[in-house]
């Protein structure tokens, strides 16, 4: 391992430029640049990334002003460096052609042909840097009849099914709480550069990567997408049921909501002897996990109506105390408060032109090449002078 990767992390070395804006591009290019890859974000001169004004709230100065740069924005580009450049103009079409004859990786997310007319598609980049690993992000990938429609989390969790398993029983289909169809597109589009990486290592080859929100959407519908698969039945809205083991889900006590997660048969007794019910694990209806399933609409009434009368922290502890597995339900104050939080520093500070800001941490604990926090999410165009030098030998 050399020194300069054990400082700054696996991909220290790796040259990754960025053409995406949002979510799913940046939060890929972002998990690159944890990993020690030199990450220079190309951005709309005077105006950057749209995610910029995605507030409020927005970062705030020593004085308590707003800055104008939004958290969301925060949250999916540290370790970057941003460039300014039109790309519209044959000057700024020419700068980005030289700079990914340097980049090891291209990651883009403009529609279906939109870099082509400014001679910077696939086709044209690898002319000049025939190894560059070029992966394109669109809603539905470069193929298929709807490759020419726009994408976005929403559209996606709609389109690839997840809405329809998410909700309560009889509401309306619910997206999920954040844009978990970008975030998980983006991860996919990580996972691939670096796959991509691996094989240009062995091979000297370089190549390209279509991904797509929707195909990675449908991608994690996991066992749900399966169970239709092999049933052809459609899978029904839950709430916090879960489809396959009963009882699994949130319970509501008398001051506040509880998790239990009963994944086997031995554990539903422990339970049920908490819940002053021992009988109840041994009725032939309840007894096995696929007869739970079956009797899940007249077993969990009786059980949701015995958790209401016990106290939250009692039944916590109780089950903790049996191994009955169970958790809390965490606001976000009591996530970022916590302990294991702190512990594993999933809540990091990083020095911002406006001040010390906070932004999640990255989950991935390297034993040799450990993540580093190296730059706060640039300000746009703050970098054009170092990267053309760094890149370029310019300046």
């Amino acid at each position: 391992m050399s020194q300069s990767m054990g400082k700054h992390g696996p991909l220290a070395g790796i040259k990754v430029l960025d053409m995406s804006r949002i979510l799913a591009g940046p939060s890929s290019t972002q998990l690159l640049g944890d990993y020690g890859a030199d990450v220079v974000k190309i951005e709309r001169p005077g105006v950057g990334d749209d995610t910029r004004k995605w507030g409020p709230p927005y970062v705030k100065d020593a004085d308590g002003n707003e800055t104008g740069e939004s958290a969301y924005y925060l949250a999916a580009n540290r370790n970057k460096r941003s460039v300014a450049v039109d790309i519209a103009t044959p000057e700024g079409a020419a700068l980005i052609k030289e700079l990914a004859a340097k980049a090891d990786v291209l990651v883009e997310n403009y529609k279906l042909g939109g870099l082509k007319k400014f001679g910077l598609d696939y086709a044209e980049i690898r002319k000049i840097n025939p190894n560059i690993i070029y992966c394109s992000i669109t809603g539905f990938g470069q193929t298929g009849p709807n490759a020419h429609l726009p994408g976005y989390d929403l559209m996606a969790q709609g389109y690839g099914g997840i809405m329809s398993l998410t909700g309560e029983p009889d509401g309306a289909p619910m997206k999920v709480g954040v844009g978990i169809a970008d975030v998980m597109c983006g991860m996919y589009a990580a996972t691939a550069v670096l796959a991509a990486l691996r094989h240009r290592d062995v091979t000297g080859e370089g190549q390209y990567i279509d991904v797509a929100l929707v195909d990675s959407q449908i991608a994690w519908l996991i066992n749900e997408g399966t169970n239709y698969l092999q049933s052809g039945e459609l899978p029904k809205r839950r709430g916090n049921g879960h489809p396959n083991i009963v009882p699994y889900q949130v319970f509501e006590a008398r001051d506040g909501h509880v998790i239990v997660a009963v994944g086997n048969d031995s554990q539903f007794g422990r339970f049920c002897r908490i819940l002053g019910v021992p009988e109840m694990a041994e009725d032939p209806a309840y007894a096995t996990n696929i007869k739970r399933i079956e009797n899940r609409e007249v077993l969990l009434p009786k059980l949701e109506a015995l958790f209401a009368t016990r106290g939250k922290q009692e039944m916590l502890d109780a089950m903790k105390a049996n191994n009955v597995p169970c958790g809390e339900v965490n606001n976000l104050k009591e996530v970022f408060d916590s302990p294991q939080v702190a512990a594993r520093e999933m809540r990091v500070k990083m020095e911002h032109p406006a001040g010390e800001i906070e932004l999640i941490g990255n989950p991935v604990k390297f034993s040799e090449t450990p993540v580093t926090y190296r730059n706060a999410p640039p300000l746009c165009g703050a970098d054009n002078d170092n990267v053309m030098k760094d890149w370029l030998g310019k300046g």
